[in-house]
């Protein structure tokens, strides 16, 4: 994918460019190529860009440390600030922070790059916590469980087996 240069785009058809995509993405290792569509349309003062994408990762389970495949898709959409940024040597020494400068910003005379756009969508979207499908339960569900047995967690089973007397 190749970057886009914001004020050519507003010379498109409704200022929007639409850019169908089946291909790799650097820095993502996937096991499929990333397919999907990203539409970046100028509103003057701000990008409007959406996208829907999918491909297949690999991840390690945190429970079992094996490793398994996982669809990740999105379907996400972000709106980018237009703004000639001040230079550092303008900024004071201390300032305080507002909501608005916590957005992501473009320079009107600047370029889009969609590629690390979607790079960046497709890795917040991997799961913070990996189970795999066929990852056991940490706590025995009741209804295996004996009436008068606690219910404890599968690890310290190991421990309990042990059984060493005092």
């Amino acid at each position: 994918m190749e970057r886009i240069y914001i004020p050519q785009l507003l010379k498109a058809i409704d200022a929007t460019e639409t850019i169908e995509f089946r291909q790799f993405i650097d820095g993502l290792d996937s096991l499929t190529p990333v397919s999907g569509v990203i539409e970046v349309c100028h509103m003057g003062n701000f990008l409007a860009v959406s996208a829907t994408a999918n491909t297949i990762v690999t991840l390690t389970c945190d429970r079992t440390l094996k490793q398994f495949n996982h669809r990740l898709a999105i379907d996400t959409s972000e709106d980018i600030w237009l703004f000639e940024p001040l230079p550092e040597s303008d900024f004071p020494k201390e300032r305080e922070i507002t909501f608005d400068d916590l957005a992501d910003t473009l320079s009107p005379q600047g370029y889009f790059d969609p590629q690390n756009w979607l790079y960046e969508q497709l890795v917040l979207a991997i799961p913070v916590q990996k189970f795999a499908p066929d990852a056991p339960d940490l706590i025995q569900t009741a209804e295996s469980l004996e009436d008068d047995a606690p219910v404890i967690d599968k690890r310290w089973a190991a421990l309990q087996a042990l059984n060493l007397s005092e």
